[in-house]
């Protein structure tokens, strides 16, 4: 009979795991770089909308032949001028003439514009929405206005009477 090993000579435990090679912790980290870079993709237009986030995507999206929406902010858009004024040939109509002005840092959609007539107290008497097509007198020959571009809107809107004072200029 062979001789037999005493019962405290051997381990139960595992011999020590060799260290991973240095290609496992590459993959590792291109998977979870392409993780981050497809949820990133994957919410690009709630991201598009973030000042800070724009340019990089717009870089991303460059690279991997993406899009992205149009950069949306109404309040950018800034009047530059307005006249409201009888309109010439139509009687009980107001022919009403604005500029106005893209100041945000992209280009955007054109956006709808509301006219609003007041009364002495404040309170709306009328208000419309236009689209660009409506303002424009034609489709837009861009769909995007650009920052810093201006246009020029003629609008033709029935009179409410002698108790409109004021009119404001919204957009959206």
């Amino acid at each position: 009979m062979p001789p037999r090993t005493p019962r405290f000579a051997t381990s139960d435990t595992p011999a020590p795991a060799a260290p991973l090679p240095w290609r496992w912790w590459l993959a590792a980290a291109v998977l979870a770089l392409a993780l981050v870079l497809q949820l990133i993709l994957a919410d690009r237009a709630r991201l598009a909308g973030d000042a800070g986030w724009r340019p990089r995507l717009e870089t991303v999206c460059g690279l991997l032949r993406c899009s992205l929406p149009a950069w949306h902010e109404p309040d950018a858009f800034r009047v530059t001028n307005r006249e409201v004024r009888p309109h010439p040939t139509a009687p009980g109509a107001l022919l009403v003439t604005t500029s106005f002005r893209n100041d945000a840092r992209w280009a955007q959609a054109w956006p709808v514009m509301e006219v609003a007539l007041h009364d002495i107290d404040g309170q709306a008497l009328g208000l419309r929405r236009f689209a660009p097509l409506e303002y424009l007198g034609s489709p837009p020959s861009s769909p995007l206005i650009a920052p810093g571009q201006s246009a020029s809107a003629t609008l033709e809107i029935l009179d409410p009477g002698k108790r409109a004072v004021a009119f404001t200029f919204d957009f959206h």
